[in-house]
């Protein structure tokens, strides 16, 4: 709660009880809310349930490939900017944001750019992949999409917000085709993971929120695959190479 800056009263109005629940919440660490209270107190704070209440968890505990699966959203719009947000705020590693515009980020996210020079700041590597605004391909997509808003137009808004921040070394960025409908966003071992529909936008596509718990489970190859079209990748700026 403090890490999201909300008081008990604020979390009380967002999930639907009185303050005093809360605070028993709180206090009597063996009381464990009923599910749709334990998932509206992890929305509102962008947190897992399995850190808030792990006796619950447990109870649900996946053993297959598909226990990476932390989260599913039936649009990347439903997936809370609360979520993104402690995502950033929680990798220390590696942020990679390989979707073809990343233009939301910008929206969504409040001083975007600065988080992500203090990242860079203190050992973080942060990577964009990119669509190429000027590329056969985005204009074969922005004709599937036929919005007014088109795709060249928020590639080069989010260009515009890296010059801001390239001088700050450890941010990196490159142009790739090779995720045209496929965004990928990691956050060390979690990853959003979002397919493009056909005639569809970002934000309407299905997501998935994943956590890396194995060798070659769901995570992996989503992970291998960013990898290949990064080193297979056109630097964004002249004269900086593979790296």
């Amino acid at each position: 709660m403090l890490q999201a800056r909300m008081t008990d009263r604020q979390l009380a109005e967002s999930c639907g009880v009185d303050t005093k629940t809360i605070g028993r919440w709180i206090t009597e660490t063996g009381r464990v809310p009923r599910a749709r209270h334990r998932w509206a107190v992890c929305q509102a704070l962008g947190e897992d349930e399995a850190v808030l209440w792990p006796a619950a968890a447990k109870k649900a505990i996946k053993v297959g490939p598909d226990r990476e699966v932390v989260s599913v959203y039936p649009y990347r719009s439903g997936c809370p900017a609360s979520l993104w947000r402690s995502l950033v705020t929680k990798a220390e590693r590696e942020l990679t944001f390989a979707g073809y515009t990343n233009y939301f980020l910008w929206l969504e996210q409040s001083r975007f750019g600065t988080v992500l020079r203090r990242k860079a700041a203190r050992g973080c590597r942060v990577r964009f992949l990119l669509g190429d605004p000027d590329s056969d391909l985005t204009r074969s997509r922005e004709q599937d999409e036929d919005v007014a808003l088109t795709l060249s137009t928020r590639i080069r808004v989010t260009l515009a917000e890296l010059g801001k921040i390239r001088s700050q070394p450890g941010i990196d960025a490159r142009y790739s085709g090779g995720h045209a409908y496929l965004s990928v966003f990691r956050f060390d071992d979690d990853m959003i993971v979002t397919p493009l529909l056909t005639h569809s936008v970002g934000h309407d596509a299905p997501t998935l929120h994943l956590r890396r718990h194995q060798d070659d489970g769901m995570f992996d190859p989503f992970a291998s695959h960013v990898e290949e079209l990064w080193n297979r990748g056109t630097p964004v700026w002249e004269g900086e190479g593979h790296g």
